[in-house]
């Protein structure tokens, strides 16, 4: 369970988040809204990238503000540009790096690289420079970095936002196949309508919280006027 109690974020002098107090505990969940509406905001709030001016967020046991190393431990947090996040020029020595800092055995990285890539087909990948590769392949590269470290919960911002077509389908179908609760930040409607629950922001504030067939249309709705 994720829990959000009367948040509050200001940054600059202006309120990003203003009151949010909310429960997360579906296994897919997607948050939507217009730039600026403070989406990304609400999701680093997850694994302690940003913390509150006020209220707590706590994720099962872990409180944010105090426990950040152990949360980031438990959540693992995708960002839209793999760029980002990717930080060594191979694939094999990027998916290692956070291995390297549990203190693993060198033989139980290698096997762990070699499981979670051959789960995800990017095993011919592994001795590729990550400068080289597509966007789409940078993108499932920084996935997997943060599925090879076995996170209780996986949040991703905007995904697909720099993908083709051929590579959203790819990430899509990635991100529903895995065993983890999910809460994914997109404009992509139309992926968000399988899940269980859709969040809609709107400066600052959730201003529709249920299923994706009541939320969504709302939110299009709103966005044509």
């Amino acid at each position: 369970m994720i829990a959000f109690d009367a948040v509050r974020v200001i940054r600059d002098g202006h309120v990003i988040l203003d009151d949010i107090s909310v429960r997360l505990g579906e296994r897919r969940i997607g948050i939507i809204g217009a730039n600026g509406s403070g989406k990304s905001t609400f999701v680093r709030l997850i694994n302690g990238i940003e913390q509150p001016d006020g209220g707590w967020v706590q994720v099962d046991e872990l409180d944010a503000g105090r426990d950040r190393k152990a949360l980031r431990r438990r959540v693992g947090f995708v960002f839209q540009n793999p760029d980002n996040q990717i930080v060594y020029p191979l694939v094999t020595e990027d998916l290692a790096f956070g291995l390297q800092n549990l203190r693993l055995p060198k033989a139980e990285i290698q096997s762990r690289i070699e499981h979670f890539a051959r789960c995800h087909g990017i095993h011919h990948l592994l001795e590729r420079m990550t400068y080289k590769l597509s966007g789409g392949e940078k993108q499932l590269v920084a996935l997997l970095g943060v599925l090879i470290m076995e996170p209780a919960y996986v949040v991703l911002d905007e995904p697909t936002t720099l993908l083709d077509l051929k590579n959203k389908k790819t990430m899509m179908d990635a991100i529903l196949a895995l065993p983890q609760p999910v809460i994914v930040v997109s404009h992509d409607l139309d992926f968000l309508a399988s899940f269980e629950r859709v969040l809609q922001f709107e400066g600052g504030r959730i201003v529709a919280d249920g299923h994706p067939n009541q939320v969504i249309p709302r939110y299009i709705e709103q966005s044509l006027c």
